[in-house]
């Protein structure tokens, strides 16, 4: 696959604001289901730059490969906590928002285990990956996990 524009060539100031944002928001979270999050949103998605990268930065907070392998059925694994059912389906529902709004259900597990602001911080952060998505697999864009680790450090630092 070749990229059809270097998304930081093109648009410089923006796509390090959105960067940082993303950075920002990501790290609201605890990791290890911030992670979890992006991969499940990115498996709905079809975005495989997103799928590699998460799955790798997942593995580096600890994740099992129990854990990742079992994400698209994460309603039938008995692995998940329920703070985690909670992330995931509120992911599921957001991230499939075209196929009908059903998302009350999810809302309901969401606010069982989430406080107001930690809903606010894991729906900005569903947002910023489905951006992600959408810009890598509509600009068919690929980036080495270990480059993006070092220009997200350099970006907070």
């Amino acid at each position: 696959m070749t990229a059809k524009l270097d998304l930081f060539a093109a648009a410089p100031s923006l796509m390090k604001e959105w960067q940082r944002a993303a950075l920002a928001i990501s790290s609201s979270l605890e990791p290890s289901l911030s992670e979890l999050v992006k991969i499940r949103a990115s498996q709905i998605n079809g975005c495989a730059n997103c799928l590699n990268m998460h799955t790798v930065f997942a593995r580096e907070n600890g994740e099992t490969e129990q854990r990742i392998n079992l994400l698209p059925a994460w309603r039938e694994a008995p692995c998940y906590t329920g703070r985690e059912r909670a992330a995931l389906g509120w992911t599921d529902a957001l991230t499939r928002m075209s196929e009908g709004h059903t998302h009350e259900s999810a809302y309901d597990a969401l606010k069982a285990e989430f406080t107001e602001e930690e809903q606010v911080k894991l729906t900005l952060m569903i947002n910023v990956i489905n951006g992600y998505n959408r810009l890598a697999v509509g600009f068919s864009a690929w980036a080495d996990p270990a480059v993006v680790r070092s220009a997200a450090k350099a970006a907070a630092a």
